[in-house]
């Protein structure tokens, strides 16, 4: 299944399936935030997407946005963790491996920045997903890790879903 086929897959059974649009958005947000199984979710898209069905009246606007929310902080969660679990033997692991340059700009960016780095990161498409993983290599303390996690999670739901969901012309109206 191409990229495509996944985006109008989801978006039709979310369109048909209203009453899961939470769980189901949460579920994306999950994929785009872990680790490795970030590169193969078009999650952008397919928020997008479910913030237009949010637009069209069919889906409240809040329950899919802390779905979308909650995903989010359970995904970067997990890649914290692994992190912290592997520490510098996370960078002998795929995608890592591939890219130690990349792993040590992103420890550097974490230090220098603390959970900062994670606030910015999760607006960074590629970085998504791995500046949580190198946090927890970096070993970044948890309470900071996830104040910063849980706060931009819920900044990052909604700056994907409320375009879609009519936000620029409500403030057009405004």
């Amino acid at each position: 299944m191409d990229f495509e086929s996944l985006r109008t897959t989801v978006i039709d059974f979310v369109r048909d399936h209203q009453a899961w649009a939470p769980v189901i958005t949460g579920i994306i947000a999950f994929c785009e935030s872990l680790a490795v199984l970030s590169l193969l979710v078009p999650a952008t898209v397919i928020l997008i997407g479910i913030g237009a069905l949010i637009g069209s009246g069919a889906i409240p606007f809040l329950p899919v946005m802390v779905g979308a929310a909650v995903g989010a902080i359970l995904g970067d969660w997990v890649s914290y963790e692994i992190g912290r679990y592997y520490k510098d033997g996370a960078k002998r692991l795929w995608p890592l491996s591939r890219y130690p340059e990349m792993v040590e700009k992103g420890e550097a960016f974490c230090r220098r920045w603390g959970a900062w780095a994670i606030v910015v990161g999760r607006f960074i498409g590629p970085a998504r997903a791995v500046v949580p993983l190198v946090a927890g290599v970096a070993l970044l303390p948890r309470l900071p890790f996830q104040l910063a996690n849980l706060s931009s999670a819920f900044l990052w739901a909604f700056v994907w879903l409320a375009p879609g969901a009519g936000l620029i012309d409500w403030l057009r109206r405004a």
